[in-house]
């Protein structure tokens, strides 16, 4: 056998290689799962619209309101201030509460017995503060009935459970009072524990949680 001969029957036929790998590549297209697909979608034509609402409340004096200082007060004294309280025009709120805060505690807001109290009474037309009770041309509910502001600073109080309405405004008479108590002072010495000659600031606070939610469509 020539030598030209053992050449070409070892040398690999270039046809034959060339045919092995195109086979070679149509095999690992088909293992691995490549396939040509129809697709779709929809969608809508004109943008939907989406807004989350606005909860707020409002709270506005009348004359006076909570502006004024309360002072030298005695054991039965009154003394009344009035304000408007405002739902938003966004949502509507539910279960009003009122608490109170004193930025200087003493015995008129940490005593349940002799510290101070309040009354929140409603007119359903129009205040008209006065010197002595003030005046309500409508029909008055009280909302809240000689509460100690020792409770009040603690846990808001439940003032009007249910629905306030967006856009409705309570019209509201603020009493305070300190209740009747006897205390003895002896030559010019107040006893022990005295109710006398005491101060605190008072922040007045109304609070309420949006309306329940609820499930719509149409």
């Amino acid at each position: 056998m020539s030598t030209q001969e053992t050449r070409s029957a070892t040398r690999p036929n270039r046809r034959l290689l060339a045919a092995f790998a195109i086979g070679a590549a149509g095999l690992a297209i088909t293992g691995g799962g490549v396939y040509a697909a129809l697709n779709a979608t929809a969608s809508n034509t004109t943008a939907q619209n989406a807004s989350s609402g606005i909860l707020s409340l409002t709270m506005v004096n009348v004359g006076t309101g909570f502006s004024q200082a309360v002072s030298n007060l005695a054991p039965g004294d009154v003394v009344n201030r009035y304000v408007n309280l405002t739902q938003g025009a966004g949502l509507d709120g539910k279960d009003l509460t009122l608490a109170v805060a004193d930025a200087t505690p003493t015995l008129l807001t940490t005593d349940a017995t002799k510290g101070l109290r309040v009354k929140v009474t409603q007119c359903d037309g129009t205040w008209t503060p006065g010197t002595g009770a003030g005046s309500c041309d409508g029909t008055t509910t009280v909302l809240l009935n000689n509460a100690a502001l020792s409770t009040l600073t603690a846990t808001p109080a439940s003032v009007k459970a249910g629905t306030n309405a967006a856009g409705t405004t309570l019209k509201l008479q603020i009493a305070l009072t300190l209740p009747d108590q006897a205390e003895t002072t002896v030559n010019g010495d107040a006893p022990a524990g005295t109710i006398q000659g005491l101060s605190s600031s008072l922040t007045w606070t109304f609070g309420e949680t949006q309306r329940t939610a609820t499930t719509t469509g149409s």
